[in-house]
């Protein structure tokens, strides 16, 4: 097996379940929409473009080392900005950040591109990437490995800087809707 190749070419998926149709997109969304998941904008620079969205396809894949996968429709400005750069920041965000969230999901009417910067406070750590100030937490990276799944390209991440907060409450999407989760306190 090459080296480059990290896929497990001799294993291959059961003839009788490869067979079967797949659910709808639509029963496949509906039923994501149960799945309580943290909110993210994903930021990224190269030189003076630079493009975010709101995520919530964010996964840590190992601690050692430090990996993430993040998932970006091919269709958004983000895409190709992380593409040229081979950098991103993954902003986990607090409660109090639902505004953001919105800017950056296209749901303010007449905010985009550029001016969705205006929500917030950005500055940068080492990549160049805008990275949100008052985040629970920054994962600053460098994608290492870009995976073309269907509509989205799967960037695997290492961390190379991070900033969290201990206090705040957490943004999540819950069936079509932003909610908070507030901290427990021990």
């Amino acid at each position: 097996m090459s080296k480059d190749i990290n896929q497990l070419l001799d294993w291959t998926p059961s003839a009788k379940l490869a067979a079967m149709p797949t659910v709808t997109s639509d029963d496949h969304r509906y039923g994501m929409r149960h799945f309580a998941v943290g909110v993210s904008i994903i930021s990224a620079r190269h030189g003076e473009r630079k493009a975010g969205l709101t995520a919530t396809a964010v996964c840590s894949v190992t601690v050692e080392p430090p990996r993430l996968v993040v998932f970006v429709n091919k269709n958004v400005a983000a895409n190709e900005v992380v593409l040229d750069s081979g950098a991103l920041c993954v902003n986990v965000l607090s409660g109090e950040q639902e505004e953001v969230a919105k800017a950056f999901a296209g749901a303010i009417k007449d905010v985009h591109g550029d001016a969705r910067f205006e929500y917030g406070a950005w500055r940068e750590l080492v990549t160049g990437a805008p990275m949100l100030d008052g985040a629970l937490a920054n994962f600053d990276c460098r994608v290492i490995k870009v995976f073309d799944e269907s509509t989205h390209n799967a960037f695997l991440c290492e961390v190379l800087a991070t900033c969290e907060r201990n206090d705040g409450e957490a943004l999540i999407y819950l069936n079509g809707a932003f909610r908070r989760i507030p901290q427990q306190i021990s």
